[in-house]
């Protein structure tokens, strides 16, 4: 069986954080730039052990977990959404993008490459959906990284059953990939570090789909929910009223959206498995991410996903392989 992991981030080269930090310095006055590498500055970002990942590599972590392929997107913390002027938003994405299609040329049996938007909200929707383009037809992509707030916390975004979303549906749909959910940074003066407010979006994200005319309007739309749909699953009980008095279930609501298996315990696992069916579930892990820390108590990484899903014991041989694989090929097409 194939381990394929839909929730990855990029690892780069020094040299693209760089260029953002350069971008922000001057603000586009001193025009675009770019950056390059060479596939050996590639390998060597893959293979460097970082303090931030428990001072093991990017490729350690994968073989290790012995995950065969995976999806990577760019760093959400990364991401600067909120900054201005929209050009230089747009010129990171478009660079950030650039590397990710490097390291899946450098690996192309371990990575593929899932898009960022430059989602200023200077920028209308369409224009974001000028990269998705770009990197579909001209990079092999094979999905989005769609963050539902790009003001980082800044003002309040439209919901996500708001028209002002649907060119990002037309596109979606067009192009046949799915998005993945995941917010980007939160500025101060936020409440909420940006890990709460991950959840907090992932959230509002679900309710918001699932209780609208979205999937009526995009019947062939495909989104997946990172971190197994925030705070859903555990909550599902405060949504059954409202789902039977319009003569459905809550479980069948969301069972319109797929859920990343990026939760870092077997219990919250298995409750996200029962509520929304081993069929909308694909294996995420982030990894290396937040997660890639030792647990003291079991001697396990904590994003060590695979061993908390082959630990549960109710799982039938086909559900797990679903799960680690077949769901993945299925909806990204691999």
């Amino acid at each position: 069986m194939t381990i394929i992991d839909i929730h990855g981030h990029v690892s780069a080269p020094t040299e693209l954080y760089a260029y953002k930090a350069g971008l922000l310095s001057h603000r586009g006055a001193h025009g675009r730039g770019g950056v390059t590498f060479t596939d050996d500055e590639i390998r060597e970002a893959l293979n460097a052990p970082a303090k931030s990942f428990g001072n093991v590599s990017h490729m350690t972590h994968l073989n290790e977990a012995g995950i065969d392929l995976q999806l990577i997107s760019p760093r959400p913390y990364q991401a600067m959404h909120s900054e201005q002027p929209a050009k230089i938003v747009q010129w990171f994405t478009e660079e950030t993008n650039n590397t990710i299609a490097a390291v899946c040329r450098v690996e192309p049996d371990r990575f593929r490459g899932v898009a960022g938007l430059p989602q200023s909200m200077d920028l209308n929707p369409k224009q974001w959906m000028d990269e998705l383009r770009r990197c579909v037809t001209e990079f092999g992509f094979v999905g989005a990284l769609l963050d539902t707030d790009p003001y980082e916390g800044v003002k309040t975004p439209p919901p996500l059953d708001d028209k002002f979303w649907y060119p990002v549906w037309e596109a979606l749909c067009e192009l046949d990939v799915p998005a993945l959910i995941h917010s980007a940074g939160c500025r101060p003066p936020a409440r909420e570090s940006y890990s709460v407010h991950f959840i907090q979006e992932e959230t509002l994200a679900v309710l918001a789909l699932i209780q609208s005319k979205v999937f009526n309007d995009f019947p062939d739309l495909k989104i997946v929910v990172s971190h197994g749909g925030g705070a859903v699953p555990y909550q599902k009980g405060r949504f059954y009223p409202g789902a039977f008095r319009n003569g459905t279930t809550f479980e069948d609501q969301m069972r319109k959206l797929y859920y990343d298996t990026c939760l870092y315990t077997q219990d919250s696992i298995e409750l996200l498995i029962k509520t929304v069916g081993a069929d909308r579930c694909l294996y995420g892990s982030e990894k290396p991410g937040t997660g890639s820390n030792m647990n003291p108590q079991t001697g396990h990484w904590i994003d060590d996903i695979h061993l908390l899903i082959n630990d549960i014991d109710w799982l039938s041989d086909d559900e797990r392989k679903a799960i680690l694989e077949d769901n993945a090929r299925s909806l990204y097409r691999l």
